[in-house]
């Protein structure tokens, strides 16, 4: 059974290519700004995956439909995919030395059931200058990221430390992909890829 990652995010498709799944990769047709936050991040980004699965379904109504949102919350504020470059810097000073939570939502769909599941990460984040900022910005160009930033490679620079799954701060927590999947009846741990002998640990 094929799986649809309702996502274009390549960070999710890096993730889920860990695993030998077969999945197809589409953009779900879903107008994430309809939504307004009532002030409870994991009811929103709850809401949120479910509207990019529904979207899909009359599209793919045999296969299982895996979408997921992102979000950066603070102090009762969501920190979303910045808008410009100035919003982007506004919110890299806001975090910075300050903890933040990261929220994803994973909606799974298959036939009649649909399977929600948060996970929550905590960050902190170094104190930054405004010229480690516009470096930053300069450099790694998060513009298409949730709070306009990345843990992965060079991007870890501004975090300090984090309480939680470091994959979802990337877009998709693997044990909450996990935990949704054996709930519609596929085990994640039989879809281990057999890796070269070269990518064993050693």
């Amino acid at each position: 059974m094929k799986l649809i990652l309702g996502s274009q995010s390549p960070r999710r498709r890096e993730i889920l290519n860990f695993f030998s799944l077969p999945f197809e990769q589409v953009s779900p047709s879903f107008d994430e700004d309809s939504v307004p936050f009532d002030g409870d991040p994991r009811l929103y980004v709850t809401i949120l995956s479910a509207g990019k699965a529904n979207s899909l379904k009359s599209r793919f109504p045999q296969e299982i439909i895996v979408t997921a949102d992102t979000i950066v919350y603070k102090d009762g504020k969501i920190f979303g995919k910045p808008r410009n470059k100035e919003e982007a810097f506004q919110n890299l000073r806001e975090l910075a030395g300050h903890w933040h939570t990261v929220f994803t939502g994973i909606t799974l769909c298959y036939q009649d059931k649909e399977i929600h599941v948060v996970q929550d990460t905590h960050v902190l984040f170094n104190s930054l200058s405004d010229q480690q900022i516009h470096y930053y910005q300069d450099s790694l160009h998060c513009a298409d990221k949730a709070g306009g930033y990345m843990i992965q490679g060079a991007g870890s620079l501004i975090v300090n430390r984090i309480e939680g799954c470091y994959y979802n701060v990337m877009g998709l927590p693997v044990n909450a992909l996990r935990q949704a999947l054996q709930e519609a009846g596929i085990d994640l741990w039989q879809h281990l890829k057999d890796l070269p002998k070269g990518h064993l640990c050693e």
